[in-house]
């Protein structure tokens, strides 16, 4: 990410984020009741969810964990987090698909996703006879072309590059035999979550695309596309995307952006939820990119000191949420394994989409999960030692798979 904000942090993006784009802005209506009824602080989760009536109700997430038991009654509730990460959700994408080739793949009752990780979540969701699917759109370059400069105009308008080939993109993917096979799998109760964020309330909001897939009728593609694509669309660089559905009987229009501003990834139904209405549970956490910043001499210009804060930032708001949710886990005996890009991995653009940038690391990661050196369970025990775990199921040359990487081994250990 470090990189990809040195390239696109120049001086058209400084303009932007100083608010110059700030004198053009689009004429709105009123914000839904909701938008000021809830604290950001304080709200709790809740999933957006659509009925047979097309429109939309807000469920807690506690009354949602109480229908699982029933989508797989004879195995445990397993979720899937998948966070953002840009051109690292290759990684994930490599990973699923190492694990497919290896037969240990799990059966996910419940599938989450934000920004890039929202992207992978419907193949992750629809298991491995989408492998194809998922291969191909992150090793085949089918991406190279999403960044589309909006020359001057980006100076006064939403965004610095153009929304429509992002759009496209998904759109390709998104077909009529997905969104049946999603809503054949939700029809069983299984849940495919994705969070965005809402522009005017700063709040995430968690929508359930396999209601839309089942009940959306001949809009469902629309909106099920515009969801992902919103939930991938970093502000600034992508125009936010504006929803239109219908709740409590009146329609409305809310402007949304990147999941992963105010959640790097979320577990949905959380933890507390996880009471005798959920039986055993399981969760597993895929992360699209490094947990700490590799260390190095950093150029003392402003572009480059703002572009490593933020990296950092990004990095610390990831280990503090991934430690939340292990205690949260903990505290309900509920097994947390996770796994992600090892800082040690050579350096990637966060913004090349190109198949020489993906490709590698998808095929790191699936090496990895063939070789089952994929994932680390938060546990108490001693921190391994100076280089313990350095090269043991290494499948780039100098670089530990995720399990035998010393860094991610010590973040393991601080859980309570």
């Amino acid at each position: 990410m470090a990189n990809a904000l040195r390239g696109l942090l120049g001086p058209a993006t400084l303009l932007l984020l100083l608010g110059v784009g700030g004198c053009a802005t689009e004429a709105r209506g009123e914000l839904p009741p909701w938008v000021s009824a809830r604290s950001p602080a304080n709200a709790p989760l809740y999933i957006r969810t659509m009925g047979a009536d097309q429109q939309f109700v807000e469920l807690a997430t506690d009354a949602v964990a109480r229908r699982l038991p029933a989508a797989t009654p004879e195995q445990p509730t397993r979720i899937l987090a998948l966070s953002g990460g840009g051109a690292g959700g290759a990684f994930g994408a490599g990973a699923l698909f190492g694990l497919t080739q290896a037969g240990t793949r799990p059966d996910f009752t419940v599938v989450t996703g934000v920004s890039a990780g929202a992207l992978i979540a419907p193949f992750a969701f629809l298991g491995p006879s989408w492998d194809p699917e998922l291969a191909d759109s992150y090793t085949s370059g089918a991406g190279r072309r999403v960044l589309k400069m909006r020359g001057l105009g980006a100076l006064f308008g939403s965004s610095l590059y153009a929304g429509a080939p992002l759009r496209e993109l998904i759109d390709h993917y998104v077909t009529d035999d997905l969104l049946e096979a999603v809503a054949i799998e939700a029809a069983k109760g299984r849940l495919l979550l994705v969070a965005t964020t809402n522009v005017d309330s700063g709040q995430p909001v968690i929508w359930d695309l396999g209601s839309i897939a089942r009940y959306g009728g001949a809009g469902a593609r629309t909106q099920f596309r515009d969801v992902l694509v919103a939930s991938a669309s970093v502000p600034g660089i992508f125009p936010p995307i504006v929803m239109h559905f219908r709740m409590s009987g009146q329609v409305y229009d809310e402007a949304h952006v990147d999941g992963g501003v105010t959640l790097p990834f979320f577990v949905a139904p959380q933890p507390v939820d996880a009471s005798e209405s959920m039986r055993a549970a399981q969760v597993f956490v895929l992360i699209d990119g490094p947990l700490e910043e590799r260390p190095e001499a950093t150029p003392l210009q402003a572009r480059d000191i703002f572009s490593r804060s933020v990296a950092t930032s990004l990095h610390v708001m990831m280990r503090t949420k991934l430690e939340l949710e292990a205690s949260r886990a903990a505290a309900r005996g509920i097994p947390l394994e996770y796994t992600a890009v090892p800082s040690a991995y050579p350096r990637h653009d966060a913004f090349d989409f190109s198949a020489a940038s993906m490709r590698p690391l998808f095929e790191y990661a699936a090496r990895c999960a063939q070789r089952a050196h994929l994932w680390t369970e938060f546990r108490q025990s001693v921190p391994p030692g100076p280089g313990d775990g350095a090269v043991a199921g290494a499948s780039t040359p100098g670089v530990a798979c995720p399990a035998d990487d010393a860094q991610i081994e010590r973040l393991a250990m601080a859980s309570p």
